[in-house]
């Protein structure tokens, strides 16, 4: 009797179905739930008063301006947080490569505060600005919408950098040796390296960490709640936070409005985040 050559297929069921059978349970039917709710007016999710179809979602446009605000808010954050999160990221990376005294402890260092909690960031980043801001014009935070803006990017930069970092160090680390050794005897500057051998290279971690920045961006809820929890006037309120505004300080007539506001996020969130992989990917070069 001819033994089983391949155990791993033979088993991979047994193994698969309990990982399975929770992401089904916890993830798919609650998601396919949400997605019927959000053409319906309701309460709580046994408690389905009415089917109302695409009535939510344009409430959710013309009835309430705070979304169409806190939309705009999240796709600026999001654009200047990728800018700046990957361009200090991939320079400390390039700093912590060269080989200088002490790069292990750097490491360490700028990767410690991605560990911390966004609730936890939010409350001493909020300490920090007012401090400062008391300081020098004599108020907080929540006094002007830029103050609320740029805390959210410098509170974003300052725990996502070290993580890129990371992720961009193993990308140089992979750049072939004897590629750079060709490029310097043919002449090449440091910069022409850096932006026609270096960068070339390292497409799949700009590719990862373009995503990662991206998804957390958008996606932010802790360190908005407790930075400035949408001061002043909501106005840096966004996205994952004006949903659940909407839907626990609000009356029940809006629930079903903030279903179609979560559907519609999701969307953004996946069509961006596909869009982004498939722009940067047409860019990796293979090794």
């Amino acid at each position: 009797m001819q033994k089983d050559q391949n155990p791993i297929k033979k088993y991979f069921p047994i193994f698969v179905l309990p990982t399975l059978i929770c992401f089904t349970l916890f993830f798919v039917v609650p998601f396919i739930m949400g997605i019927a709710l959000s053409f319906t007016k309701f309460t709580t999710v046994t408690d389905i008063t009415a089917f109302v179809g695409f009535k939510n979602y344009i409430k959710a446009f013309t009835a309430d301006n705070e979304f169409v605000h806190a939309l705009g808010f999240t796709s600026l954050f999001t654009v200047v947080s990728i800018v700046t999160v990957n361009v200090f990221a991939f320079a400390l990376a390039l700093l912590l490569t060269k080989g200088i005294k002490g790069t292990n402890f750097f490491r360490s260092v700028f990767f410690m505060p991605n560990l911390i909690g966004g609730i936890v960031l939010g409350y001493i980043w909020n300490l920090l600005i007012n401090g400062v801001l008391l300081n020098v014009v004599g108020t907080d935070i929540s006094f002007k919408t830029e103050y609320g803006f740029w805390g959210l990017v410098i509170l974003t930069n300052w725990q996502l950098i070290g993580y890129m970092m990371v992720i961009y160090i193993a990308g140089l680390q992979n750049v072939p040796g004897d590629l750079l050794e060709a490029a310097q005897i043919d002449g090449a500057s440091p910069l022409r390296v850096l932006f026609q051998v270096k960068i070339p290279m390292v497409m799949p971690s700009i590719t990862i960490c373009m995503f990662l920045t991206l998804s957390n961006s958008f996606k932010m809820f802790d360190q908005n709640l407790a930075l400035t929890a949408g001061a002043p006037e909501k106005t840096t309120e966004m996205l994952a936070l004006n949903i659940y505004q909407t839907f626990y300080n609000r009356s029940a007539a809006w629930h079903g409005v903030a279903q179609a506001k979560a559907v519609m996020f999701f969307i953004i969130v996946a069509v961006i985040a596909f869009l982004q992989l498939k722009l940067t990917n047409k860019k990796e070069i293979e090794q």
